[in-house]
């Protein structure tokens, strides 16, 4: 029974590159919904494989046989391995809190905006810009 590596939803970019043949698949997968998914098989591509498919499936059938599913269509890949990248940035820095910044930071900043919001200040501004 085939494995399912990747169901691809709407259109889905193939990519060909000739040393070493490769093709990669890049788009959106029902796996992992906004995050963009790219494929790579290590493999020579089939000629009459697409530049584009629509709502691909990626099955792994057995050892380095491969298969791509696009509607009635399929193509047979021989693939020497298999890559898997999925854009997890969004859901990563989501997680992570954003640093405070510095007081002596955030003090500065608020010392250099009240003298902004006056001509004298501004003026002082000018001075020491001068100096550095």
């Amino acid at each position: 029974m085939p494995e399912t590596l990747a169901t691809f939803r709407g259109s889905v970019r193939c990519e060909r590159s000739a040393c070493p043949p490769a093709l990669t698949l890049s788009g959106m997968t029902v796996e992992s919904p906004g995050e963009a998914t790219a494929l790579t098989l290590s493999a020579a591509v089939p000629a009459e494989c697409p530049d584009t498919l629509e709502d691909a499936v990626v099955e792994h059938l057995e050892g380095a046989h491969y298969r791509i599913r696009s509607g009635m269509r399929a193509w047979p890949v021989e693939a020497a391995a298999v890559h898997l990248h999925r854009e997890i940035a969004a859901r990563f820095y989501h997680v992570i809190p954003p640093r405070p910044a510095p007081w002596s930071k955030r003090l500065f900043w608020r010392a250099v905006l009240v003298l902004a919001a006056s001509s004298t200040g501004l003026a002082v501004l000018k001075v020491l810009r001068r100096k550095v």
